[in-house]
């Protein structure tokens, strides 16, 4: 079974770990131009909650968090189970440890422990973009294509515009689920929104989610080529790779059959 791909979890928690470890701030969203207002709103409980701890144990939650996130990102599901168990015994309930867990569960296919996760954390960091991304995967693995299809639209309408790659992507597997839904025409427009020269492997994918279709599998499989000699990174393809398996137009490297639409 391939890995679904999670989006990176954005620190809930952004604010108390600028101020116990200012020299490793949290990945984030380019700021928006009210971001100064914004920065002066009041403090989340949990983010407050986090800044009554003594130092030391910020620095330990910190510590465990960050060892958490590698030993995810080397794919070494257990030991970060083990390093959440550490942090969670610092400071219970909290959404970066909960995000982390719900990824977890999404890569050994527990997904209603990894639904019940990632929204127990969005109680505690609403509209977080990072969770309402897991939340949105989860739904499309597990076939649920209109609650993946309006999330999705969501997230998209929320996220910064710079963010080309990620907004791409969305938007393909927006096509995707509209595909499903049978709103075929509407699949083929957005299918056409990005030429060849869009700084995404979006069209490549899209026309070959066209190609499949047709059951039209070479003009698929040329398209998929073209994309890859395009776009050489294998981490830039991986994740659209991921979603046509998950999707079912390819087999999966792990195994099983390609599905028919």
């Amino acid at each position: 079974m391939n890995s679904l791909r999670i989006l990176p979890l954005l620190l809930a928690l952004v604010p108390a770990f600028a101020h116990a470890e200012p020299a490793k701030p949290a990945a984030k969203p380019a700021a928006k131009p009210d971001a100064p207002a914004a920065a002066q709103q009041p403090l989340a409980p949990n983010q407050q909650a986090f800044l009554n701890l003594p130092e030391e144990r910020r620095k330990e939650f910190i510590k465990q968090i960050n060892d958490a996130q590698r030993l995810f990102q080397q794919k070494r599901i257990f030991e970060t189970f083990d390093a959440l168990d550490k942090a969670d015994a610092v400071f219970p309930d909290n959404p970066d440890s909960l995000n982390i867990r719900g990824a977890c569960y999404v890569e050994i296919r527990n997904f209603d422990k990894a639904s019940a996760a990632f929204n127990k954390a969005l109680l505690l960091s609403p509209d977080n973009p990072s969770i309402n991304f897991n939340i949105a995967e989860v739904l499309f693995v597990t076939k649920d294509w209109k609650g993946a299809h309006d999330l999705f639209l969501k997230i998209l309408k929320d996220l910064p515009k710079e963010n080309v790659a990620l907004s791409r992507l969305i938007e393909f597997k927006i096509l995707l689920c509209k595909k499903k839904l049978g709103m075929k025409e509407q699949a083929v427009a957005l299918a056409n929104k990005y030429d060849i020269d869009d700084d995404s492997p979006y069209h490549c994918f899209a026309q070959a989610a066209i190609a499949y279709d047709d059951k039209d599998l070479v003009k698929a499989e040329e398209w998929l080529a073209m994309a890859s000699r395009i776009f050489r990174n294998a981490d830039v393809l991986a994740p659209w790779q991921d979603t046509l398996v998950e999707f079912g137009y390819i087999k999966s490297f792990y195994g099983g059959d390609l599905k028919d639409e």
